[in-house]
């Protein structure tokens, strides 16, 4: 069985290696080998193994009536998205680990792959090697979901924990990450949280079988995190990790992505390093959560390969998946409600509870401010009540999970 990888990077060459090490295995599960064809890119590969399946036109595969499957690996929304409505429109099933062509698209292409009775798949899109794309979509059907909430982007995990552990700021913990290869020379997708925004829009997507516009998620990264903030959390036995929220509301859901302190005892709170998880909450189910590498070659390519071995088994059979092209609207974002740890300069405690009602005082022995916890509230409620602080008194919040 022919197929074609189009972007031979970090995730389109662990592909490669997935389908060469486990061939055999992969043979049996499908009823033949599956062979890469052709791999399109902009580079030759000059001494490489793959440099005779180069091909840089993506019409080559277009026209290939021997490629049947494709894999997408080459990110950003275009040109990815021109060459994988081609291949769809061909008639050849495809599977991606794009999770920005995904967020954009994915609703448009799969309609365009069932109108010709073939699948468009995208488990890697989510979670690296976690397979929760497929949970949401075969193993809980008989759920109505009504939270997920995940660490969805190692990059940021690995910060949160080094800084955590060792007490370093944000500067000097991105720069080891990129020395590590954990993070992008252009961190921003990173670390202002729109990696994980476009993460929780394709997973609200798929459990309301709607579109949902990552655009109208209210977003956060952690570039604000100071070492001051982690002092507070471990003083309150939480740490801080950068959540992807979204819980049912209503007939809608209640979307966010911003950094969360969170306790001991939630299922998230052990989750370190580049690791990824996902919680979900479902009527029936109750809580589960599912937890593996979120990211790196070997395990999104697995993913990807977990789907190619799926479509390969149904290629005469569209795999039906529900998310209609029609946007819903999420709920307003001032009517959330969370408690907040806040942080403020001075230490006049009769000007905080003229603001705030205050749940507890916390003490991380840094001078010259005060930090408090508040009750549960709106964030509309929280906007107007910090507005009483007055000018230059309120310096930070984080919300609490």
């Amino acid at each position: 069985m022919k197929i074609a990888i189009m972007g031979y990077g970090t995730i389109g060459s662990g592909v490669m290696e997935v389908l060469n090490t486990n061939r055999d295995v992969i043979a049996g599960r499908v009823g033949e080998p599956i062979e890469v064809k052709a791999v399109l890119d902009l580079r030759d590969f000059e001494g490489d193994p793959v440099q005779p399946l180069v091909v840089h036109d993506y019409m080559d595969i277009v026209n290939d009536d021997e490629i049947v499957m494709v894999v997408e690996t080459m990110g950003g929304v275009e040109p990815a998205y021109t060459f994988v409505r081609a291949m769809l429109e061909k008639g050849k099933a495809v599977t991606t680990s794009n999770k920005a062509l995904v967020a954009d698209r994915g609703a448009e292409l799969l309609r365009i792959a069932s109108a010709n009775g073939t699948n468009f798949m995208f488990e890697a899109s989510v979670g690296g090697g976690i397979p929760i794309i497929r949970t949401l979509l075969a193993c809980l059907t008989g759920d109505v979901i009504e939270e997920i909430t995940g660490i969805v982007n190692g990059t940021t995990n690995y910060m949160m924990t080094k800084m955590t552990r060792e007490g370093s700021d944000f500067d000097a913990v991105l720069k080891e990450a990129q020395e590590k290869g954990y993070a992008e020379k252009d961190p921003t997708a990173d670390v202002e949280g729109y990696d994980a925004c476009r993460k929780i829009a394709i997973l609200t997507s798929i459990i309301a079988g709607a579109q949902v516009d990552y655009e109208d998620i209210p977003t956060e990264g952690i570039s604000a995190i100071e070492p001051e903030d982690i002092l507070y959390a471990k003083k309150m036995n939480r740490v801080i990790k950068l959540l992807a929220d979204s819980k049912a509301y209503g007939d809608t859901y209640a979307c966010r992505v911003a950094p969360f302190m969170i306790a001991e005892g939630h299922p998230l709170y052990a989750v370190n390093d580049v690791f990824n998880a996902v919680f979900v909450k479902g009527n029936m189910l109750g809580e589960s959560m599912y937890y593996g590498s979120g990211a790196g070659s070997l395990p999104t390519a697995s993913a990807v390969v977990g789907d190619l071995v799926r479509m390969a088994k149904h290629l005469d059979r569209v795999i039906p998946i529900e998310w209609k092209e029609q946007a819903i609207t999420l709920a307003d974002e001032k009517e959330q409600t969370y408690a907040h740890f806040v942080r403020c300069e001075g230490t006049d405690k009769a000007a905080i509870e003229a603001a705030f009602s205050v749940e507890e005082y916390v003490d991380a022995g840094i001078y010259g401010e005060t930090g408090f916890v508040t009750p549960k509230m709106t964030e509309r409620e929280f906007d107007e009540r910090c507005a009483r602080l007055g000018e230059g008194v309120f310096l930070k919040r984080i919300r609490l999970s």
